[in-house]
């Protein structure tokens, strides 16, 4: 019961739902966003914080967590801010034996978290780096990128067919996908993306081959790493430089001497292979609806291509580190 204070009305019970009186909303909330950054939150069953539920790992952090948020008004920014800012956020996930014989599975939060993106953002990414992503908030639904005869397979006498856009919608953020349930798309259901039949608390994570498949051939990826070797060719001279340009675009650091000599074996075996195949170098070099820079060597920009699209499949590339 909420008491005479409040309405006995659904306008009464939102307001005690967020009342000072109420921490409970708060830390659920909270812990939800924890788990977003840490890939388990606070409380281990986020969906379950009663008696059967788990024991918050850092209780006193969890009532400061709910209690800041209150007093921000519920500025879900701020918070976030917080989190990421923090110095248990920021942590190496690298570990020794000590610290693995210590605390195998990180309850004591003594390194940072690795975890793999969220489907969506899996996209986002590839889309951002390559300079495609298209950055407008709200508006309708988008269709991006999808294999052929999905729809028609999962519809009464095949009647509905998917069609792709031609524009932006191609390069949205991938929140406004527009989502079949009887049919996900099935690049994001790669990624462990929920098919929204029921609500996830708690996403499952899994890695597949499945997954090194999409990253690599899906169109949208090939056409992001495209353009991102458009950009490296641009704006660097040499292949040291690119190189450099590409981890700092993708990964915020710089290569290392054994990276740096693998991919300029493949850049070199690449360069070879397009240069005797100029049909296969412009076949690649045109996938997707973005226009390709005539001004660029095509077996060249074939061979960047290669490079890019293995950053862009690397495994820091679409995983905390």
């Amino acid at each position: 019961s909420f008491g005479p204070k409040y309405e006995k009305n659904r306008l009464g019970l939102a307001k005690w739902m967020f009342s000072r009186e109420n921490p409970l909303t708060a830390r659920v909330f909270v812990n939800q966003i924890w788990q977003e950054f840490f890939g388990k939150g606070i409380v281990t069953t986020p969906g379950d914080f009663g008696m059967q539920g788990a024991l918050p790992s850092h209780p006193e952090l969890l009532d400061w967590l709910a209690l800041e948020l209150i007093k921000k008004n519920w500025n879900m920014r701020e918070i976030l801010k917080l989190i990421v800012l923090s110095s248990t956020y920021r942590q190496s996930s690298n570990i020794d034996a000590k610290g693995l014989e210590q605390d195998p599975r990180n309850k004591l939060l003594g390194r940072g978290s690795r975890n793999r993106l969220p489907a969506e953002t899996v996209r986002d990414n590839a889309l951002a780096i390559s300079g495609l992503l298209v950055e407008q908030l709200g508006g309708p639904s988008v269709k991006p990128y999808q294999p052929d005869g999905l729809w028609e397979d999962v519809s009464v006498e095949r009647r509905e067919k998917y069609k792709a856009d031609l524009g932006d919608g191609l390069y949205r953020r991938s929140m406004y996908t527009f989502w079949k349930r009887t049919c996900p798309p099935p690049g994001m259901a790669a990624f462990d993306a929920p098919d929204r039949e029921t609500c996830v608390i708690r996403r499952a994570r899994t890695n597949t081959p499945l997954q090194a498949l999409v990253l690599l051939n899906d169109p949208t990826y090939v056409e992001a790493a495209r353009k991102f070797a458009e950009q490296i060719l641009l704006k660097a001279n040499d292949n040291q430089a690119r190189f450099e340009l590409a981890f700092q675009m993708a990964l915020c650091r710089s290569p290392k001497t054994e990276e740096v000599e693998v991919l300029l074996k493949m850049l070199q075996t690449s360069e070879k292979c397009f240069s005797s195949d100029p049909v296969a170098a412009n076949n690649l070099t045109s996938i997707g609806h973005s226009k390709r820079n005539e001004k660029l060597n095509s077996s060249t920009l074939a061979a960047w291509t290669t490079i890019t699209c293995i950053i862009l499949n690397l495994d820091e590339t679409i995983s905390k580190p």
